[in-house]
């Protein structure tokens, strides 16, 4: 049993990645600015924070073995949210990430493809930007884990595939279930095979 802290608990993969680590037997602080929407489950401590108010957040990430933010990027500011989980000093930091900074071919990023829809863009560069940010870090040891191009709700299968850098598709396309993508984190939480670097994941 880990004790874990949860950034952005209330949100589609957050609410998601809870249960899964409330299902397995951890013991989860649920943290969103709107503790109200947190589902409640065994293990379950539901806390008010705010990416924005880096000092207390340090104060409640502090004394865990681990923290998990599923926040979006343009949500926050990277030094503000780097900097509390630092000062909690708690080492192990895993981050919900995004799909834009995935290769599509060797050195050519799924953002920087002439499709790549305008509408996620910032999004996309920021998430790019926040783990360019964290491989400068040597004191941290962190994990970016970015979903497949479609990060849509569906089932919990167990059944999908993990990579590295390159974006996984089949014939269908690009795409993880929140549902399988939190089976896959919290499998790396228990088993960390991906100290400080990205990894992936799609059917």
């Amino acid at each position: 049993m880990m004790k874990v802290a949860l950034i952005g608990a209330s949100g589609q993969a957050g609410s998601r990645i809870l249960r899964e680590l409330s299902s397995r037997g951890h013991e989860t602080t649920a943290i969103a600015r709107n503790p109200e929407r947190i589902d409640a489950g065994p293990g379950v401590t539901a806390v008010r924070g705010d990416v924005a108010e880096g000092e207390a957040l340090a104060a409640i990430l502090r004394g865990h073995d681990a923290v998990v933010s599923s926040v979006h990027f343009l949500a926050f500011d990277p030094e503000t949210l780097v900097a509390a989980v630092r000062a909690s000093e708690v080492k192990r930091y895993l981050v919900v990430g995004g799909a834009g900074s995935l290769e599509v071919a060797s050195g050519q990023r799924l953002l920087d493809a002439p499709d790549f829809p305008d509408a996620y863009k910032a999004e996309a560069t920021a998430g790019a930007a926040y783990l360019d940010r964290l491989r400068a870090l040597d004191d941290l040891d962190w994990t970016f884990f970015s979903p497949a191009a479609m990060f849509v709700p569906g089932e919990r299968t167990g059944r999908f595939r993990l990579g590295q850098d390159m974006l996984i598709a089949n014939d269908e396309g690009s795409s993880i279930s929140f549902e399988d993508y939190a089976v896959a984190l919290v499998d790396e939480l228990e088993q960390p095979r991906h100290v400080r670097g990205r990894f992936t994941i799609g059917y």
